[in-house]
């Protein structure tokens, strides 16, 4: 797919603690539907002996300037100086299936033998990007996240939720019981969305257009939301004054559009609905991690929806829920260094691509 010129923010090093002795230099990416984010890893050791991962380049690429990820990654790697990375752990957006990627919001197929090869890398490993971002957020300090709703403190012990919109929907489950955790992606993002008032379930109906399944991530993310606006304007009758969900939420954030308000209240309070079923479904009373492109864009407006409520709301176990902690963390690198975190700490298994 050819798009606009490609872009790339650089960003400073930075060190991450990591549970791993130092190794080579690798690459680790985190590749969504809109972005690719690019890092050169070194594993080292600090002065007291305790391991770090150390950034040592990034880049953050828009994938529609693009043709491929291997365009992507043949750039990052042609503008390196010193070691050459011969193995790389990539974490996309999508389910693996044999040598490729299951995905509906990449602009392009994503093999793993042809990185590989044209790369020529000796070692390609392709992970889940919420498997990345929930490994990263088991070593995330919760003094770096905003607190959304939620009683209680984050408890380990405990299975803990991580969920993000951003191009799709993403989630994932940090499973305790080791030194290190255990995670179990989900597709969340494509399991059927429930209405529960008759204002979603007419938004469910008119987004299905006759389709009987309407997956989550058409409402729950940067697209979803869009969608979400232009659903009510058709319902209000009022004509769309906004042509991007970036529009939408600076409106509603200011506080000078009604439907714009409205629509994010809406996207807000039934988030909490399917937040609290994926507690309940997959036992996360440790705690939820909010992280992907769209919520800290609406951070305020998050705080003050009906979120938490509608999370809450669930029968006999309202109490339970009430006291489950969320909090919001920057996406930013996460997902990079979750890729980098999990592919040191995995690649002692011998997972070969």
């Amino acid at each position: 797919m050819q798009g606009a010129s490609p872009q790339f923010v650089d960003q400073p090093q930075r060190q991450v603690p990591a549970p791993a002795a130092a190794r080579a230099p690798f690459l680790a990416a985190d590749v969504g539907g809109t972005h690719a984010r690019v890092g050169l890893i070194q594993p080292a050791a600090d002065s007291a002996g305790d391991p770090n991962l150390s950034v040592l380049h990034y880049r953050k690429f828009a994938c529609a300037g693009y043709n491929d990820l291997h365009d992507i990654l043949r750039e990052f790697t042609a503008t390196l100086d010193g070691p050459i990375a011969t193995h790389a752990c990539i974490a996309c957006a999508g389910l693996v299936s044999g040598d490729d990627l299951i995905n509906a919001n990449l602009p392009w197929r994503v093999s793993i033998s042809r990185l590989r090869d044209e790369l020529g890398l000796d070692r390609v490993v392709l992970v889940n990007d919420f498997t990345a971002v929930a490994y990263a957020a088991h070593f995330q300090d919760v003094a770096d996240s905003t607190r959304v709703t939620g009683h209680g403190a984050i408890d380990p012990a405990l299975p803990r939720l991580v969920v993000g919109p951003g191009t799709g929907l993403g989630a994932a489950a940090l499973i305790p019981g080791g030194e290190r955790p255990g995670i179990l992606p989900t597709e969340g993002g494509h399991a059927a969305l429930a209405a529960r008032t008759e204002l979603e379930l007419e938004v469910l109906r008119r987004l299905g257009n006759g389709r009987a399944h309407v997956p989550n991530e058409q409402v729950f993310s940067g697209p979803g939301l869009f969608a979400l606006y232009r659903t009510l304007c058709e319902l209000r009758a009022v004509h769309a004054q906004f042509e991007s969900p970036a529009q939408v939420t600076a409106a509603a954030l200011a506080r000078g559009d009604a439907l714009a308000i409205e629509t994010v209240e809406l996207f807000c309070a039934w988030f909490g609905s399917l937040i609290g079923d994926l507690v309940m479904l997959l036992g996360a009373y440790g705690g939820v991690y909010l992280a992907g492109g769209v919520l800290p864009r609406i951070a305020p407006l998050l705080r003050a929806s009906g979120f938490a409520a509608r999370l809450a709301d669930k029968g006999a176990l309202r109490a339970v829920l009430e006291r489950v902690p969320v909090h919001l963390i920057d996406h930013g690198q996460l997902g990079v260094t979750g890729a980098a975190h999990w592919f040191l700490d995995h690649e002692s298994e011998g997972r070969r691509s």
